[in-house]
């Protein structure tokens, strides 16, 4: 095996939504194994802590204000990449949303603002890239997608919804350009310690774990939530070339959870 088939040298590579949290644990570790990194938020307040944290790193970073639901400016950042750097080679459709209702209380306006962004929005970065890709004569499309993209649970039908269809997009981006040489595949993360579920691991008044914290816990062989860094393996795997007859598939990072039933009672 030639280990240097994992590194990304010369590469260029958009994460999505990686000012922060898994984005930015995945644009970590591109950056190690070589690669040049591009990110986008959609404030400039976001970009800029993104930029500061990326430099702490001593990680060169090259940030975009772009809302990735809408296809103008998207197409347009595309484009800027391609002037800057001459060619995009890898793509991690990273950025998301979840909103937690019921869903005979949720809004249609909320639901259809998860699949903007869970959804929609990876069609569209994916639409913009892959005729350059096409035209370098390879790619890597990498789509985070969700435990729920193989399950439900109370109150995120919406995220269940456009985490399905993006496995789906997934399968379908690597059936119809798989012969052009680039590899669409996606991660599954399971329950991951960041920002976006830290409400669901805050301690009890008495210090106790919080109930889904517990249930988590003990629905995973792992016995723990997982950490972006977990991820980092996986995402450099599948963005180079040792990935290169790897298509259409979602690899689960989730400690075990899908396959395990959970602890018998005591």
């Amino acid at each position: 095996m030639n280990p240097n088939a994992f590194r990304l040298d010369g590469k260029v590579a958009l994460i999505t939504g990686a000012s922060y949290g898994i984005g930015f644990a995945i644009a970590m570790a591109y950056a190690e194994m070589g690669a040049k990194i591009v990110f986008n938020d959609r404030t400039e307040e976001k970009l800029k802590e993104g930029e500061a944290s990326y430099r702490k790193l001593g990680i060169e970073a090259k940030g975009y204000i772009c809302d990735v639901t809408k296809e103008d400016e998207v197409k347009a950042m595309v484009e800027d990449i391609v002037k800057t750097y001459g060619h995009l080679d890898i793509l991690v459709n990273n950025a998301g949303i979840i909103k937690r209702i019921p869903m005979t209380e949720m809004k249609t306006e909320d639901f259809r603002a998860v699949v903007d962004v869970d959804l929609i929005a990876p069609f569209i970065v994916s639409k913009a890239v892959i005729p350059y890709m096409i035209k370098e004569g390879h790619g890597k499309i990498i789509n985070i997608c969700s435990m729920m993209s193989e399950l439900g649970r109370e109150t995120v039908s919406a995220y269940a919804a456009a985490k399905g269809g993006l496995k789906m997009l997934t399968r379908n981006i690597c059936s119809e350009y798989g012969a052009a040489n680039i590899q669409c595949n996606g991660i599954g993360p399971g329950y991951i310690a960041t920002p976006q579920t830290a409400p669901l691991r805050v301690k009890q008044p008495d210090g106790s774990l919080h109930p889904f914290d517990s249930f988590i816990r003990s629905k995973t062989p792992a016995g723990r939530w997982g950490t972006p860094e977990d991820l980092q393996g996986p995402a450099v795997f599948l963005a180079s070339d040792a990935s290169n007859f790897v298509n259409g598939h979602i690899l689960y990072v989730d400690g075990g959870i899908l396959a395990y039933i959970g602890k018998q009672p005591k």
